[in-house]
């Protein structure tokens, strides 16, 4: 079909209609003006509030310009996808000191993979319809400003905890893109304010990583401290991490919005055993062959063996009193990385600080008790 003869209503409809029988829970679509969001991507940058994420920075203002990134793009399809599944456990698994909790998003397989190959049939059966089409997806792979092009397509809004929330499906969902070639009829954008006056995720924030609504430091968030930085984490944040060894939740956890989160269909999301639920020691226990093969095809082999362990030693040393931990964490030492080795030297310390706080709590008790016994007994 030449470009004359499309109706390109009709293909909107069609492409929405497609996008869910391919599993996606909502389409939208927009232009690619992000001219209003670029103060404050410039802002942000200049803050360093992304660390060590140089690739933030390194493309400048293109992150907010889609065509300099695919020249010719004249539209963004955004699209998202549940995540959450049936038992996410959240409160049981942040209780339990001695069990790693790990995003919910990170479970099972990787979105980017499960996303960019439903977007790509996406963009091929489009092209079934438009001869020459021009496309490419994208899943927080690029410099793409992912949730102010969903906005904008209404999928949601942007909540003070800057990712995208929608009022009948909370947060608990993956966004992705597909930058096409063709003049579709955009949709409204999603100006319904949400939050007003709620502040619950920037107070309950464990690290105080939201410094004020709407933005984030990542250098505070735990999701950037385990997944992003490459060397030690500051000391100043260990204790706050608590038993988080891959990502944090706390900020979707307490957001309102998130009652309404809808349940993920997705067989790939399913959490796996092998991840879910485990203990701290048991995965601290893993050597580098074990790590590689569990985590197959899971956004976590990411960080790499050394990072996990890194992670999982601020766990153990948050955990409470265990002379099983102080055995695993003594275990490690030798032969670890200067940056292991760091951290698993501050997670000993907290936890004989842990036995001699326990050892002085008991001592007392026996003073108690024995003042209080007949001089007889």
């Amino acid at each position: 079909m030449t470009a004359d003869s499309i109706n390109y209503i009709e293909l909107a409809t069609k492409i929405k209609q497609w996008g869910k029988e391919l599993g996606f829970a909502e389409v939208g679509i927009t232009d690619i003006d992000l001219s209003k969001h670029e103060a404050q991507l410039k802002r942000w940058l200049d803050n360093n509030y992304h660390g060590e994420m140089d690739y933030m920075a390194a493309h400048g203002m293109k992150r907010a310009r889609p065509a300099e990134l695919v020249p010719g793009t004249q539209r963004v399809i955004s699209v998202r996808m549940h995540y959450l599944p049936p038992d996410a456990s959240f409160a049981k698994a942040l209780k339990n000191s001695h069990t790693a909790y790990i995003s919910r998003y990170a479970l099972g397989r990787d979105y980017h993979k499960v996303l960019r190959n439903r977007l790509k049939q996406l963009g091929q059966r489009i092209s079934c319809e438009v001869a020459e089409l021009g496309f490419r997806p994208f899943v927080d792979s690029a410099p793409v400003l992912e949730r102010q092009l969903a906005e904008k397509a209404g999928l949601g809004w942007r909540g003070k905890n800057s990712l995208l929330i929608q009022k009948h499906a909370g947060s608990w969902f993956f966004i992705g893109e597909l930058f096409v070639d063709i003049p579709l009829p955009i949709d409204k954008p999603d100006e319904f304010e949400g939050c007003g006056k709620c502040n619950a995720c920037i107070t309950l924030c464990p690290t105080g990583a939201i410094v004020e609504p709407y933005v984030v430091d990542a250098r505070r968030c735990i999701s950037y401290l385990t997944i992003e930085l490459q060397g030690s984490i500051p000391e100043q944040f260990r204790s706050l991490i608590g038993n988080r060894v891959y990502g944090c939740d706390d900020c979707q956890l307490v957001c309102p919005w998130n009652r309404y989160g809808q349940l993920t269909k997705e067989a790939d999301f399913s959490p796996r055993a092998a991840l879910k639920d485990q203990s701290l020691i048991e995965l601290f226990s893993w050597d580098e062959a074990t790590f590689l093969k569990k985590t197959e095809g899971s956004p976590i082999r990411r960080i790499g063996h050394q990072r996990w362990l890194r992670n999982i030693a601020v766990g153990l040393g948050n955990a409470p009193y265990d002379e099983q931990i102080i055995a695993v964490l003594n275990s490690r030492l030798t032969g670890a990385s200067d940056m292991l080795a760091e951290h698993i030297s501050w997670a000993l310390k907290q936890q004989l600080s842990k036995q001699k706080h326990m050892q002085r709590k008991h001592a007392r008790l026996i003073r108690i008790i024995e003042k209080g016994l007949p001089r007889d007994a």
